[in-house]
């Protein structure tokens, strides 16, 4: 907007001096010639009177006389004074007779190159035709128009550099309003404070405030009911499961035994998803980051090393040289965030492969695995709630999604990419921390 105005009001402002400058031109060279056909007209009436009392007191009337300038110079105009047979009896110091007829006229009229006036006296016996080159008066109209647009060569970096500021100052609002806007987070739903916005815009922002409000609530709604559900169920899930371990044991082999143990699986997968629901919900409710950086690399190792005691896949872990590498997102939110990860990566890797954890030293974490790639397709929609690729492996489609809302609210990106890095299989999720 501020572009488009300051460089719209200027090409409007040069347009418009343009066309005063034609218009003024225009008036202008109308006026100069009327004003230099007047001289003409003035001129040949008192150089006529002039020349014929010139010419009644020569001793020899029919002799061509030419007036001798006093210095040289430059004479504009010039004349030709002539008898009744149109013999030439006097002429200026510096006269082109071809531009003269050969036989006298009176009145105003052009030629190619002259404008010429002429009249006659004492009852039409001597005529005076008077000559000014239009060359002059072109010159003269040019120079106007020059003197017209020669301000424009200033005009318009100053137009350009005014308008800019003075549309900047006064969208100063408008910038604001949109600074605070691109560096809050997405999970930052508090309203927006508009103080200084025009009035045009006032309804604008408090739409978006409105808008902001209902959000939170509904997403406040939609986590509180999700983290309390699944906080609830947690409890008799524990108590269910007690008791079918309990059932199990005591029931003999046969069929009541295997029954036992699928619903004890069954119940295992509920009390997993009530996890991953419960994780959901605090990775979606904001707060991910702390106020003091944090190294992230005892957390890091104390996972893995989890990891590594309770899964037949290895895991290898890559740390850089240096001794800590500082975050700021929160310590929990981060192992939650590793967790999925590497579930993720050990459900659908090969478990003859191990998966690679690495950090780097700018803050740069990854999780890769091996296996079938993954296409593209798919790949688009894995962040996405309860969506798997397509793979026998059990699981409800929560963990990746909960590393995206995560990396969201930290304000990073987290990026899937299959095959991974230099390989020519396998699957990589990686983001950046935060510093």
């Amino acid at each position: 907007m501020q572009r488009r105005l300051g460089v719209g009001l200027t090409l409007g402002t040069t347009l418009l001096w343009l066309f005063v400058a034609v218009v003024t031109a225009l008036i202008v060279e109308d006026t100069l010639n009327k004003t230099l056909d007047s001289v003409l007209e003035e001129a040949a009436q008192r150089l006529l009177s002039l020349a014929v009392v010139e010419i009644f007191n020569r001793e020899d009337s029919d002799l061509l006389q030419q007036v001798a300038a006093l210095h040289p110079h430059e004479e504009y105009i010039t004349y030709l004074v002539r008898g009744t047979d149109g013999a030439p009896l006097l002429v200026s110091h510096d006269i082109d007779l071809s531009v003269f007829p050969e036989t006298p006229q009176t009145g105003l009229r052009s030629t190619a190159t002259h404008r010429l006036y002429g009249i006659s006296a004492v009852s039409d016996t001597f005529f005076i035709e008077v000559a000014e080159p239009l060359a002059s008066r072109r010159q003269a109209k040019w120079q106007t128009i020059g003197m017209l647009l020669l301000p424009l060569a200033g005009l318009i970096p100053l137009s350009l550099i005014g308008i800019w500021w003075f549309v900047r100052r006064s969208l100063r609002g408008v910038l604001e309003y949109r600074t605070m806007l691109e560096v809050r987070g997405a999970g930052d739903l508090s309203p927006v404070r508009g103080e200084n916005l025009p009035a045009e815009i006032v309804p604008i922002g408090e739409a978006v405030n409105q808008l902001l409000e209902r959000l939170r609530r509904t997403l406040e709604a939609e986590r509180s009911f999700t983290a309390n559900s699944a906080h609830e169920l947690r409890t008799p899930l524990a108590a269910t499961l007690a008791q079918v371990q309990r059932l199990r044991r005591e029931a003999p082999d046969g069929p009541i035994q295997d029954r036992t143990e699928r619903i004890e699986a069954s119940l295992r997968e509920l009390s997993r998803l009530s996890e991953k629901l419960m994780q959901l919900a605090k990775a979606e409710s904001g707060g991910l980051l702390v106020e003091s950086p944090e190294n992230i690399l005892p957390i890091v190792t104390h996972l893995v090393d989890d990891f590594q005691r309770a899964t037949e896949t290895p895991l290898m872990l890559s740390l850089p040289n240096e001794a800590c590498v500082m975050s700021s997102i929160d310590p929990d939110v981060l192992a939650i965030l590793l967790r999925n990860l590497i579930e993720n990566a050990l459900k659908h890797g090969q478990v003859s492969q191990p998966v690679e954890v690495c950090v780097s030293g700018d803050g740069m974490l990854g999780v890769i695995n091996s296996g079938a790639v993954v296409s593209e397709e798919e790949l688009e929609g894995l962040t996405d709630r309860f969506q798997r690729a397509n793979t026998r492996a059990t699981g409800s489609g929560l963990g990746l999604s909960i590393a995206h809302a995560i990396a969201v609210g930290a304000g990073a990106t987290l990026t899937l990419a299959s095959p991974a890095s230099g390989r020519v299989d396998g699957f990589e999720a990686s983001l950046r921390l935060p510093h």
